[in-house]
């Protein structure tokens, strides 16, 4: 006993002061785009041409954040010019339209207000389904449960049973062989409940977008919250949560 509280002492504390302290990524990072709408077009059409998801809308100058795997190609053909991939994490939205990125992002807070705050309260318990994902999404989300983040200290907390779950947590792009599970564990978990998607393949199908093997979510179960990334970054998950369902 007295080893380990020597090895307490010795470690100091360690998890993060976010919210409440802003974090710096690391310059490589790639967050939410920045887009000069006033770039050359002919550089915006080799960008939109050059994208191997068939995210970027040349003629609307926007990029569809939920089949962006942030490659971060478009910025290197721009050298910037046209699009330039920030370090701001925050990417979390509401509506999937949201996710037609031209620079801005609505307000997630205020619809959290709006809907589930008052619903769930401060606490909030997920059921994640791996719904044939590469496993990265999933090891970037079980971070948030190390010494670092720490998210059970904001009340939310991934379960074991649906029957235990305010919603339903979906990675992956959802093969024809997951539908079944998927649905039966929606239907597990009682009246309210909510449906996360987190990462590109569950946004979109992401590299199997397209594919007859694949069922898309959205023709599933309805999405309350988008997460995009590829996979999202444990801070762009943690945010989102927080921001959606506490405020």
């Amino acid at each position: 006993m007295l080893k380990l509280l020597q090895t307490r002492l010795r470690q100091g504390y360690r998890t993060s002061a976010y919210p409440k302290k802003p974090i710096q990524l690391h310059p490589s990072y790639r967050g939410r785009p920045e887009i000069d709408r006033d770039c050359d077009p002919e550089l915006v059409q080799r960008c939109a041409a050059a994208c191997p998801q068939e995210a970027i809308d040349a003629v609307t100058r926007r990029i569809d954040l939920g089949r962006c795997v942030f490659c971060g190609l478009c910025q290197q053909l721009s050298e910037g010019k046209f699009i330039r991939f920030s370090r701001d994490f925050r990417l979390g939205v509401a509506e999937r339209q949201h996710l037609l990125c031209d620079g801005e992002f609505p307000d997630l807070a205020a619809h959290s207000k709006q809907h589930f705050k008052r619903l769930f309260g401060r606490s909030l318990q997920l059921r994640e389904v791996s719904a044939g994902g590469c496993n990265a999404c999933e090891a970037d989300t079980n971070v948030l449960n190390t010494p670092f983040f720490d998210l059970s200290r904001f009340g939310i907390q991934f379960v074991a049973s649906p029957r235990h779950a305010d919603g339903v947590f979906v990675t992956g792009p959802v093969p024809r062989n997951m539908k079944t599970a998927l649905l039966d564990t929606y239907q597990a978990i009682p009246t309210p409940k909510v449906v996360i998607a987190c990462g590109s393949c569950a946004l979109s199908g992401g590299p199997f977008r397209g594919s007859d093997e694949i069922v898309p979510l959205e023709t599933l179960l309805a999405v309350d919250l988008f997460i995009p990334g590829c996979p999202p970054h444990p801070l762009t998950i943690l945010d989102a949560l927080l921001r959606y369902f506490q405020g």
